[in-house]
């Protein structure tokens, strides 16, 4: 996903805001006086930005390097930092902003060499592990990415500091289930008259799988945004595009109850048995989520965000 913002000026700004409220001085460019002693005190720790060169002048380049360089100032034996969320955890956030600038392999790279060079301090490598989870994992995180979050499992199941491997190779097998280019996997669905479907029956350029909840409100904002979307409803009158609605918990009166608040033209569903949640077939630890799959089925996106939705409809 692209970012408009310049990620290293937000940086250089915020670095330089907290440099001059250190240094203040009165008008004629003397320092302040200051009647008590002067007590010298501990420099609070830091994080330094890797410069990059000025030869590279793309933005592509240099975000690249960026990634491969952003950890190579910080101190990864010194465990202050860990305590130190203004610099740690804020300068990982940065990070994983520039994370979607680049190729995938860049980024699994720059992610494998980071837990390395973790790895060498235990209590570091828990903390980096935790940010990660925190921020690729959890269904609230704007970041949350099972592609990237997917070599840091596989880095936790080889890693002899990890002793407990059950839980990242179970959130393992279930984030590499209907990854992007990958066939999704197919399932049952029951309409409200009882009539059941396939997912793989139904034909048409563009499926977009909705799993939502009657009480989702952000379930009901995404459903607007979809009805008032010029490109989704052009896309449905020409029959490219099918939504297929899908309801995957077990309050059945629940959703009868909701029936007319779904667009006529959507297959509006539900999962008779709660097979996908219970069975994990598809990971659904957030609600609403989204799938666009092509006309063979693949998906084209994951766990997508109505704003990517739109822009990659409006480009193909």
């Amino acid at each position: 996903m692209p970012f408009t913002v310049n990620i290293e000026q937000n940086m250089i700004k915020k670095y330089t805001i907290i440099l001059l409220s250190m240094l203040f001085v009165n008008c004629n460019g003397q320092q302040s006086k200051n009647t008590t002693t002067p007590v010298e005190d501990t420099p609070q720790p830091t994080f330094q930005m890797a410069t990059v060169p000025s030869i590279l002048t793309s933005p592509e380049d240099r975000a690249d390097f960026l990634v491969k360089h952003y950890w190579d100032h910080f101190d990864f034996t010194d465990t202050t930092y860990i305590h130190l969320p203004e610099v740690t955890e804020q300068a990982f956030v940065d990070y994983l902003d520039i994370l979607p600038l680049v190729s995938y392999k860049t980024a699994v790279a720059s992610i494998n060499g980071t837990l390395q060079k973790a790895e060498a301090t235990p209590r570091m490598f828990t903390h980096f592990i935790e940010l990660y989870e925190k921020y690729l994992y959890d269904p609230n995180s704007p970041f949350r990415s099972d592609e990237l979050y997917i070599p840091v499992l596989e880095y936790m199941i080889a890693s002899p500091l990890v002793t407990e491997k059950i839980r990242p190779t179970h959130l393992l097998k279930v984030a590499k289930r209907n990854r992007v280019g990958e066939k999704a996997t197919d399932f049952t669905y029951t309409l409200a008259n009882g009539q059941s479907g396939t997912l793989y029956k139904i034909k048409s350029d563009y499926t977009l799988v909705f799993f939502y909840n009657p009480g989702c409100h952000n379930c009901k904002e995404i459903t607007e945004m979809l009805m008032s979307s010029l490109t989704t409803s052009y896309l449905i009158s020409e029959k490219r595009l099918t939504i297929l609605a899908v309801y995957p918990d077990e309050d059945l009166q629940e959703w009868k109850n909701y029936l007319n608040q779904v667009p006529a033209e959507w297959i509006n569903s539900y999962d008779k048995g709660t097979l996908l949640q219970n069975g994990e077939i598809y990971d659904l630890k957030a609600i609403p989520t989204i799938y666009l799959l092509d006309k063979e089925k693949k998906v084209i996106l994951k766990d997508t965000s109505f704003e990517q939705l739109e822009n990659y409809l409006r480009e193909h």
